[in-house]
């Protein structure tokens, strides 16, 4: 009776006990998986880092380097590091973009960074180099994304925003000028007027000391190649298509 009695009296406490032990043993218990929880993460976060972080050679190439293999939309090119603008881009691999500049008629690139042509602005949301007096050729390699490549636009785009009469520009060539009001005012467009896909280009006209500069765009692949170059040299226009063609064969040779 008197053992009965002392269990009887002691088990409250003793049950009391038992769920205060429990009850601080249950949030322990998920310390442990939370913790490898936030060590995965962690370790995730610093892979994902370690694979997106920029990894070009702390010390830059020689601009007097043979050419190096840069990929741009999975579209491969040999580009001498001489003929690269920016001098962060002057590493092989992949790239967003890729700007460059060669000489005129040679399409050799400059001597130096000193050679490079530098800036104007020529509207209000881009920048194009001067490029009349030293004879140079800017060329910009980027991908295409959504954008329609150079001929759809020639074929939907352009002709929304164009005047309806021509003037016969040299040797063959059309110019046609863009509306007042659009977002290529200011500019013509100027093809060969038997076959526009042959050859055509955007032009600024020149305006005081700015002198006029045109855009020649070609689609290869995903990527898209943009040549800027002075509107004076559309006089011997075909020499020029053909060295853009030389250009274009020299830094993505054929497989």
């Amino acid at each position: 009776m008197a053992y009965s009695r002392l269990i009887r009296e002691r088990a409250p406490s003793m049950t009391a006990h038992t769920y205060s032990h429990d009850g601080e043993r249950k949030p322990r218990s998920l310390l442990l998986p939370l913790a490898l929880f936030a060590v995965m993460i962690a370790a995730a976060a610093t892979f994902v880092s370690y694979v997106l972080w920029p990894s070009w050679p702390e010390k830059p190439i020689p601009l007097d380097a043979p050419s190096i293999p840069i990929t741009v939309a999975g579209v491969l090119f040999d580009l001498p590091p001489a003929a690269i603008r920016v001098p962060v881009q002057r590493h092989p691999g992949e790239h967003e973009r890729i700007d460059l500049v060669f000489l005129w008629p040679s399409l050799k690139p400059p001597d130096g960074d000193s050679d490079i042509a530098k800036p104007v602005i020529a509207g209000d949301d881009e920048v194009l180099p001067v490029p009349t007096s030293d004879k140079r050729l800017f060329v910009s390699i980027a991908p295409l994304g959504s954008v329609l490549n150079p001929d759809a636009r020639l074929r939907t785009i352009y002709p929304r925003y164009i005047e309806s009469e021509a003037t016969a520009g040299p040797d063959g060539l059309a110019i046609l000028p863009f509306r007042a009001g659009t977002p290529y005012e200011g500019e013509d467009l100027v093809y060969l007027a038997e076959k526009p896909e042959q050859f055509f280009a955007r032009c600024s006209r020149p305006v005081r000391t700015v002198p006029g500069t045109c855009i020649h765009e070609r689609a290869l692949g995903a990527i898209e190649i943009t040549l800027r170059f002075p509107r004076e040299w559309l006089q011997d226009w075909r020499q020029l298509a053909a060295g853009f063609d030389r250009l274009i064969a020299q830094v993505h040779p054929a497989k």
